[in-house]
């Protein structure tokens, strides 16, 4: 007998909605999930739920204790210290592989992508400032054409976007945290992908290092 579509799809919709609510802060750090409660919330059995949550207590998301509870995991700051590199190679190579690919009209694109979160910036738009912000390395991420380093990239940068949404004040209060992209997008243009990758690493890591002074300001 051939396997039910309908499960799978059942789980990654109750995985996605997960995972939204708690990258956007709906659901806080140490907030309880309980299976029944979520499986009703949204209109789903109790299997794709717990499946969900299996899921996302993989990638560090949720935490449980059996019998006991099942919770959104803390915000932890040796595993950030340890995702931001990660996500600063990965990107850099994304960067790297994409730059020969790219065309003037996905250099257009960039420009209107970082156009987008300077003005979202500015009015203190936190989600689109972040939105635009991913899609920005997505069109180089895209040129790469490498699918391995896209999926590579969604396990970790749940924990970044969730950190991002956390402390977008603190980041923001003096400086744009992200100076880089004008310079990246000339990089871009004059077909410099060594160049390009070594801004984008750049980028992703003062992040970090500002994501960590926020964290342990001593």
């Amino acid at each position: 007998m051939l396997p039910s579509l309908v499960q799978p799809t059942l789980s990654e919709r109750a995985y996605t909605a997960l995972l939204d609510a708690i990258v956007t802060g709906e659901l806080a750090p140490g907030d309880r999930l309980r299976d029944q409660e979520l499986a009703t919330r949204f209109g789903v059995s109790r299997t794709p739920v717990r499946e969900a949550l299996r899921r996302l207590e993989d990638e560090g998301l949720v935490e449980s204790v059996p019998h006991a509870y099942t919770r959104v995991a803390p915000v932890r700051p040796d595993r950030i210290a340890d995702a931001y590199p990660v996500v600063a190679a990965l990107q850099a190579l994304g960067a790297r592989l994409g730059v020969p690919h790219l065309t003037p009209d996905l250099i257009d694109q960039m420009e209107r992508h970082d156009a987008e979160r300077t003005a979202a910036l500015r009015a203190k738009h936190v989600t689109a400032a972040i939105a635009a912000d991913d899609r920005f390395h997505d069109v180089l991420l895209g040129a790469s054409g490498n699918q391995e380093i896209k999926r590579l990239l969604e396990r970790v940068m749940p924990h970044i976007r969730r950190l991002d949404l956390l402390h977008f004040e603190a980041l923001t209060h003096e400086t744009d945290p992200t100076p880089d992209h004008a310079e990246i997008i000339g990089a871009c243009r004059r077909g410099d992908a060594s160049t390009a990758a070594r801004l984008v690493e750049r980028n992703f890591l003062l992040l970090g290092q500002q994501m960590a002074t926020v964290l342990d300001p001593q």
